[in-house]
C-alpha cells in the first residue's frame, strides 16, 4: 500500500498565501506519506523556477508527487469554454508530467442548467477523448472520479448519480481511463459506496479515502469518524489483490492533527482488512 494525501483542509491557506506548497510538503514528510497531492488551484501559473522548486524539495523530503487534482467542466453549455477546458486540461497534463505525478484526478463538469442527459454524456465522452490521446503522450493516467462538488464549483457534478457515471465509464471501457475512487461521495445521494465499487473496481488507480457525517449531505468529517464504510472497501480491495495508491481526501479542518489521526486510521484499517 501506497499512501498519500489530498490537504483539503489546507486549501483556504495555500490559496491565500498563508502557508505554501513546500510547507505542506514538509508536512506530508511529517505525517510519513509516500508522495502529496496537490490540487490544480495551487499553481494558478505554469511558473517553472517554482515547479523545479518542487521537485527538489520533494526529492530531499523522500516523497513522490502522486496526483494533480483538477476540475474539468466538459458539460459547460458554451461549446468555446468546453474547447478552453480542453485545452486548460491537455496543460495541466504537462504540468502533472513536469512536477513527477502519475495522475491527474478528472471530473465531468457540472450540472450545468438546461443541459440534457444525452448532450451531457456526448460532451463529456468527446472531452476525455481528446485529453486521453494527450495523457498517454505524456505518460499520465487520468483517474475520473466519482465526485460531487469542486471547490470553485457553482453546481453539482453531473455525473455524480451512480447511473450517468456508470454510463460515461461504459462509453469510455475501450480506453484506459482510470477510476479514482471516492469512499464517501454516494452517500451524498444515498447511494451504495460497495456496489458501485464493486462495478468499477477493475478500474480504480487510486482509492480516495474521503468520510462524511452523515449520509444525504455533504458534510465531510476527519476518516474513520464517520459513515463512510471505509473498512468493508479496503477489504474489497485487497481481495481484489489491490496494490495502488491510497490518497486521504482530509477536509475535517482539525488542523494538523485532524491529519495526524486520519493517517494512522488509514494504515491500520488497512493492515487489518483482510485478504480472504
Amino acid at each position: 500500500m501506497k499512501l498519500s494525501c489530498l490537504p483539503v483542509s489546507l486549501y483556504d491557506d495555500i490559496f491565500s498565501g498563508k502557508s505554501t506548497i513546500a510547507d505542506w510538503i514538509r508536512f506530508g514528510a511529517e505525517l510519513g506519506l509516500d508522495a502529496v497531492d496537490f490540487s490544480i488551484k495551487f499553481l494558478p501559473h505554469r511558473d517553472y523556477k517554482l515547479i523545479n522548486t518542487i521537485r527538489t524539495i520533494l526529492a530531499k523530503r523522500g516523497l513522490e508527487a502522486c496526483m494533480l487534482a483538477c476540475y474539468c467542466d466538459f458539460t459547460h453549455p458554451d461549446s468555446a469554454q468546453r474547447a478552453q477546458e480542453l485545452t486548460e486540461l491537455k496543460s495541466d497534463i504537462v504540468l502533472a508530467k513536469d512536477l513527477g505525478a502519475n495522475f491527474i484526478r478528472v471530473t465531468a463538469g457540472q450540472n450545468h442548467p438546461g443541459i440534457s442527459h444525452d448532450e451531457g454524456i456526448k460532451w463529456v465522452t468527446e472531452g476525455f477523448r481528446r485529453a486521453l490521446d494527450a495523457a498517454e503522450k505524456h505518460g499520465i493516467t487520468l483517474a475520473y472520479e466519482n465526485h460531487t462538488k469542486g471547490a470553485p464549483w457553482q453546481y453539482w457534478d453531473f455525473s455524480q448519480p451512480t447511473e450517468v457515471f456508470l454510463q460515461i465509464l461504459d462509453e469510455l471501457s475501450d480506453t484506459p481511463l482510470g477510476v479514482c475512487f471516492d469512499t464517501a461521495n454516494p452517500l451524498v445521494l444515498n447511494e451504495d459506496v460497495i456496489g458501485l465499487l464493486e462495478q468499477v473496481i477493475d478500474r480504480v488507480v487510486v482509492l480516495h479515502v474521503f468520510d462524511m457525517r452523515e449520509a444525504g449531505s455533504f458534510d465531510p468529517v476527519r476518516v474513520g469518524t464517520g459513515v463512510s464504510p471505509i473498512p468493508q472497501v479496503f477489504q474489497l480491495m485487497r481481495q481484489n489483490s489491490y496494490d495502488g495508491w491510497l490518497s486521504i481526501e482530509e477536509a475535517s479542518k482539525q488542523g494538523r492533527q485532524g491529519f495526524k489521526a486520519a493517517v494512522q486510521y488509514v494504515r491500520k484499517t488497512w493492515e487489518q482488512a483482510s485478504t480472504a
